[in-house]
């Protein structure tokens, strides 16, 4: 009987039925598992394909009432819906929260229905939204500042000035405010020549020194001469793309020799000969080409304040809305004007 039974006492035949005990329990759990992530990720499609379509206006305020989401939950996905463009889905979801959500959230799901308004483009029914908060909570400072962007983007530009009044009684700095808002209403008011509107201009830029692109690159286009003759040279950088982008016959080359950034920037155009090298990449290597390339600058601008990136210039940022935060980056690209000129000089 022990014969028979010798292999149990066998040290080897233990390791082997422990080694083939954990290979079981291992496959057994790795299977397991593979069916609980299948079956949770089916789960998850389910509830994600629920908002695939928005259920209608009668489905969405059950739902809501029936508090199986809490009315944050709501608010997140409105929300969600909005920064990926879906407006309709998120100013439905508003609706109803307004019709049977908390009242105590009332006056911040209208706000963030009205802004809503605003990035989708519905600029009327934005202006309502921020005026029926202000006509119960006129201290709202959030409302205001989005009812003056909303004048603004409509072109009413005298009903935006007329929002600074309470504004500035909130205490409230409106300087930059006041300056732009004055400077567009000089830009589009048909009345004035354009060198009415270059002097207007000028005499807002002399007050506060600030709206520096906005002015002068005006001012560049329909009086050089004036432009030149009261530019400050410390924000040369400021214009770098309206000053790379001037006509020969426009230039002031007294002026450009003063300047050692002028001088620089003019060299790497191929306009004067005055540097040999420049601190700014940009300028060196085209300095350094000596026009024997077809390379030339091009301009990107980013917000100082919420640092995004924009490919034309800007007055006021799209995303954070602060006005004069725009700064001009540099890059090389291939000049395809100068290709194009050599085309058209080879057939002549």
């Amino acid at each position: 009987m022990n014969t028979f039974f010798i292999e149990f006492r066998d040290p080897l035949f233990g390791i082997i039925v422990f080694f083939v005990l954990v290979f079981v329990i291992t496959f057994l759990s790795y299977w397991f598992n593979r069916y609980k992530l299948k079956e949770n990720h089916k789960h998850l499609d389910k509830f994600l394909k629920q908002f695939n379509t928005l259920p209608s206006q009668d489905e969405l305020r059950v739902l809501i009432t029936s508090g199986d989401l809490s009315e944050k939950s709501w608010l997140l996905l409105a929300n969600s819906y909005s920064k990926n463009g879906n407006f309709d889905k998120s100013v439905e979801i508003y609706s109803e929260l307004l019709k049977v959500g908390n009242k105590d959230n009332y006056r911040d799901t209208l706000f963030l229905l009205g802004k809503t308004y605003f990035k989708a483009g519905f600029l009327e029914r934005a202006k309502q939204v921020f005026l029926e908060i202000l006509q119960n909570n006129p201290r709202t400072p959030q409302a205001l500042n989005y009812l003056l962007l909303v004048y603004e983007h409509m072109r009413d530009y005298n009903s935006a000035l007329g929002v600074l009044e309470p504004l500035d009684e909130l205490q409230k700095d409106i300087t930059t405010e006041s300056a732009y808002l004055n400077a567009l209403v000089i830009l589009n008011d048909s009345k004035f020549t354009p060198q009415e509107k270059a002097e207007k201009l000028l005499d807002i830029y002399k007050k506060i020194h600030q709206l520096t692109y906005l002015i002068f690159e005006y001012i560049f286009r329909v009086n050089p001469a004036l432009a030149w003759q009261n530019l400050d040279l410390s924000q040369a950088e400021l214009l770098t793309d309206v000053l790379y982008n001037i006509d020969e016959k426009d230039l002031n080359f007294d002026i450009i020799k003063k300047n050692g950034y002028l001088r620089e920037l003019y060299t790497a155009k191929g306009y004067v000969n005055e540097a040999t090298k420049s601190s700014v990449f940009e300028f060196d290597v085209l300095i350094n080409l000596h026009q024997n390339t077809n390379a030339t600058l091009s301009f990107e601008y980013i917000c100082d304040n919420c640092k995004q990136v924009f490919p034309f210039g800007f007055h006021r940022c799209s995303s954070c809305h602060v006005i004069d935060t725009s700064r001009v980056e540099l890059s090389l690209a291939k000049d395809y004007h100068k290709d194009f000129s050599e085309e058209n000089n080879s057939f002549q």
